[in-house]
């Protein structure tokens, strides 16, 4: 029996979890998506508590490095949907904190880049 794409994604995201939780971040949301269609979805919101960061976070996995691999398929269209998800989930709490865009690659091994890109 073989392992699904989105099998393998939920292996990723699961991962990717765990190493951030055990960086210290807590979680806030899992696959928080935007009502209606042409929305956006981000794969994990954390929040770090040293400074209390909300960190909106994207997890990319590919079995191989064709294409820019993992991080080479983080398109500008794709970080346009992540930011727009962000600004909805935004949009309903009370005081906007600090937030940071980051990324974990989830190839050979786990790859965590924080700040990887920004909303503008």
């Amino acid at each position: 029996m073989s392992v699904t794409t989105k099998e393998r994604g939920d292996a990723a995201e699961d991962a990717a979890l765990a190493h951030l939780l055990a960086a210290g971040l807590t979680l806030r949301a899992r696959n928080y998506r935007t009502p209606g269609r042409g929305g956006g979805e981000i794969d994990l919101i954390m929040r770090d508590p040293k400074d209390g960061t909300l960190v909106f976070v994207e997890v990319r996995h590919r079995a191989g490095t064709t294409h820019g691999g993992a991080a080479g398929s983080i398109t500008g269209v794709k970080q346009r949907r992540i930011v727009f998800a962000a600004r909805h989930y935004l949009g309903r709490l009370p005081a906007l904190p600090p937030c940071r865009f980051d990324v974990v690659l989830v190839e050979a091994g786990i790859e965590w880049l924080q700040g990887a890109f920004d909303a503008g």
